[in-house]
């Protein structure tokens, strides 16, 4: 093996341990199932709750600045669950939520913030942020 193709080699498993160990950091979106929803608050994970609607413009917007706050290295995992409005009515209300564009944020079972219509980059980064706050 030249010298070249061992420094490529070495590069190209950088690279792939760079992607593997932020991809291990990264969160994750999902469909809301209450025993998983309830099993990750029982173990204190980072949680935000998407009330969304395929046809809601105002989630639509967010759609985007929540997956790439999943993926941001900034912020711990966060699990987003997605409750689709029409479809979970019995979830909605369950949640105590009364539109679509709701977002619901949990640090294990504590509730530490929600908004509804956000659709600014900073606040929703500051909801997902308030999940990883200490538990009292």
């Amino acid at each position: 093996m030249s010298f070249r193709s061992k420094i490529l080699t070495g590069l190209a498993a950088t690279a792939l341990s760079a992607v593997a160990f932020s991809s291990a950091f990264a969160g994750e979106i999902k469909p809301y199932e209450q025993g998983a929803f309830e099993a990750a608050q029982k173990a204190g994970d980072a949680i935000v709750v998407d009330i969304t609607a395929s046809w809601c413009p105002t989630c639509r917007a967010q759609k985007p600045i929540i997956q790439a706050l999943t993926t941001s290295s900034d912020l711990e995992p966060v699990t987003v669950f997605e409750v689709n409005f029409d479809d979970q009515k019995d979830v909605v209300r369950a949640l105590g939520a009364n539109m679509q564009s709701t977002l619901i944020a949990f640090n294990g079972e504590t509730e530490t913030g929600r908004s509804v219509g956000d659709t600014k980059p900073q606040s929703i980064e500051n909801l997902f942020k308030s999940t990883l706050s200490a538990k009292p």
